[in-house]
């Protein structure tokens, strides 16, 4: 086992320069953020929690959440009702040994404690069901809002170090957030008993109430110590925990799965998650070491105090400052109190830690905030003219711009072609375009108006786009290219921007035509090729009939019959729309009206596919390149 969970070097070890993945932990270091679990700061903190669980159950419905709020409120008088009840009781029994006659006296009291203790065990029914029925909807409340607040994010939003990863943590949030009405429910249950407790405790024997807080203080201290070695130990493992997440998914996802095996990479990536693994393991060793140590000095001393509490007990009754009956109730009141002192203890660390969580989810959807989409509310109509005038766009937090001063344009009934070298800066451009990203400087226009100035949803209404990397939605064929979108006309119009992409063919095939699934994954889905799926996407794009049409090599895994139908009609497309078509397969701009050069995030030439072919330049030079397939001399 020994030799299982040995660390190897690894390339960091053998390369000590190689760059390391990291997350950018916004927020502040491990120390930083441990100096707030404090018992002062923690002490503010849970009534805060407690109300951040009740505003989202009040948020998802209001009647449950004063339901539960009315029972606990009264099964907290009954728990005092309850126990001052008892006195009576005690004291009438104690007399019926004495005198039978007394025996009577107590039926009152013994009917008010039976009825409490019936009336708080259907209330404790209601109250956990209540608990379960919110549960679920709060979790799909904070869901819905980190959703609402990630879909209205910029998309540079998105290119920011560690948005994705904060991403997931606020994820953990929405996960815990169903256990919080539940863990504030029985935090405030424990709480109303403790109350209740203390009241009897105080009208009865109030030298003992500084003894029952002293049990309390040392196992409360000590919780709150090991939540912070807890807390500690999962920001120390957090970049490990995330490399083993991002390990799982590439080693065991399809999209991986032939390339693991024809490299014969799988060794090399589970010894990588071998080795963070046992770096997890050895902090959260050593952290849980250190919480049984603290754990078991609160105890000790919680201990010790709970002696002193039952001592003083014994001495009031013995020097007869209280009667038998009141040391009975007080036996079973500081039975109470140290239930409820228990429960609040761990039902406060549970809390604590289901908050620590929520508050990623809060960080997130502020985040995201920060950076929603804040346009002006022009409507756009079908664009006529979209232009780039000295744009320069960098992505956040780069070192340097990834489209540097572009002028570029492209009108409607034209057909526009971009070209260029890996990472000249294409894809970029066609974000700008499409109002996706702003420009860092200069201005994008729509018909003369700012992409600033438009409203954005609407932007995209009339624009178009078929991505380099398309989503292949597990949805049937139809919802796939209508996207929830159908034009008029219905099915004929599916069919006419399929038969334009040439999915006429891939529909045919399918067993159901467009009502077929398409998701293997899922029970009874049709699983569809590279270049299946790519005319699919094709024919969402047409199928949205926009002004702007971004095409981001739309052939790329086409054969050539399909490659040659799509290029064919784009010229019939292009009457109404304004096409801008980027490709790396030079022959197919020579339908283009014009083609736009990129080169290091500028525009080095334009001109017509005629001119660029015949004069010295970039374009000629990636043309004869294209064309130099000759065989080897022997």
């Amino acid at each position: 086992m020994a030799e299982e969970t040995a660390v190897t070097d690894t390339d960091a070890d053998r390369h000590p320069h190689t760059e390391q993945l990291t997350f950018n932990f916004k927020g502040g270091d491990s120390a930083e953020l441990a100096q707030h679990l404090t018992g002062r700061s923690l002490s503010r903190r849970l009534p805060a929690l407690v109300g951040r669980s009740l505003a989202l159950a009040w948020a998802v419905e209001r009647g449950s959440t004063i339901a539960l709020l009315t029972c606990q409120v009264v099964s907290g008088l009954l728990e005092a009702l309850g126990l001052f009840a008892t006195t009576s009781a005690l004291s009438a029994l104690i007399q019926s040994a004495r005198d039978p006659a007394h025996l009577r006296a107590a039926i009152p009291s013994i009917a008010v404690l039976a009825g409490a203790a019936g009336l708080r065990a259907i209330l404790a029914i209601a109250i956990q069901g209540l608990s379960n029925r919110l549960g679920p909807r709060i979790a799909r409340e904070a869901e819905f809002r980190m959703l609402e607040a990630a879909t209205n994010a910029e998309m540079a939003a998105y290119d920011h170090p560690g948005f994705n990863d904060r991403y997931d943590q606020a994820s953990r949030g929405v996960e815990v957030s169903r256990d919080m009405i539940g863990q504030s429910q029985n935090l405030v249950s424990s709480l109303a008993t403790l109350i209740a407790a203390a009241l009897v405790i105080g009208a009865l024997a109030p030298v003992l109430l500084p003894l029952l807080a002293l049990t309390a203080v040392p196992r409360a201290l000590a919780s709150v110590a090991g939540e912070r070695v807890a807390y500690l130990a999962t920001l120390r493992t957090f970049h490990d925990r995330r490399m083993l997440s991002m390990l799982r998914w590439h080693l065991s996802h399809k999209d991986q799965a032939d390339q693991v095996r024809t490299d014969t990479l799988a060794p090399y990536l589970l010894d990588k998650y071998r080795s963070s693994g046992a770096r997890v393991d050895r902090t959260n060793d050593e952290a849980a070491w250190q919480q049984a140590r603290i754990s078991l000095l609160g105890s000790a001393v919680g201990g010790l105090a709970a002696m002193l509490l039952w001592a003083g007990v014994m001495v009031l009754l013995g020097t007869g400052y209280i009667s038998a009956a009141a040391a009975g109730t007080l036996v079973f009141a500081l039975r109470s109190a140290a239930g409820g002192l228990h429960g609040i203890v761990g039902y406060g660390a549970d809390l604590m830690r289901t908050g620590r969580y929520m508050d990623d989810w809060e960080a997130f959807i502020a985040e995201a905030a920060g950076q929603r989409l804040d346009r002006g509310n022009i409507v756009p109509g079908r664009p006529r003219y979209v232009a780039l005038d000295r744009v320069t766009y960098r992505y956040p937090e780069a070192d340097k711009d990834t489209l540097h001063e572009v002028d570029f344009e492209v009108r409607q009934g034209e057909i526009v072609a971009v070209v260029g070298e890996n990472g000249s800066g294409k894809t970029t451009l066609m974000k700008l375009l499409s109002g996706l990203n702003l420009p860092t400087s200069g201005v994008v226009t729509w018909d003369g108006v700012s992409t600033r100035d438009l409203d954005p949803h609407t932007l995209w209404r009339q624009c178009a786009v078929v991505p380099q990397e398309f989503a292949r939605w597990p949805m049937t064929a139809r919802e796939n290219i209508q996207l929830g979108q159908p034009q008029p006309g219905a099915d004929d119009a599916v069919q006419h921007a399929a038969a334009a992409s040439g999915a006429d063919a891939v529909i045919a095939v399918l067993r159901n035509g467009l009502d077929t699934l398409l998701a293997r994954e899922w029970w009874g889905g049709q699983a569809l090729s590279s270049g299946q799926w790519q005319r699919i996407a094709g024919a969402r794009a047409i199928h949205r009939d926009a002004g702007l049409l971004v095409m981001d090599e739309p052939t790329s895994d086409l054969d050539a019959r399909a490659e040659h139908r799509i290029f064919s009609g784009l010229r019939e497309l292009a009457k109404e729309r304004a096409i801008v078509l980027v490709t790396h397969n030079l022959a197919n701009t020579a339908v283009a009206d014009r083609i736009v050069v990129m080169q290091a995030g500028r525009v080095s030439d334009a001109g017509t596919f005629t001119e660029l072919t015949s004069r010295p330049g970039l374009f000629r030079e990636l043309w004869l390149l294209q064309h130099d397939r000759a065989h080897p001399a022997t």
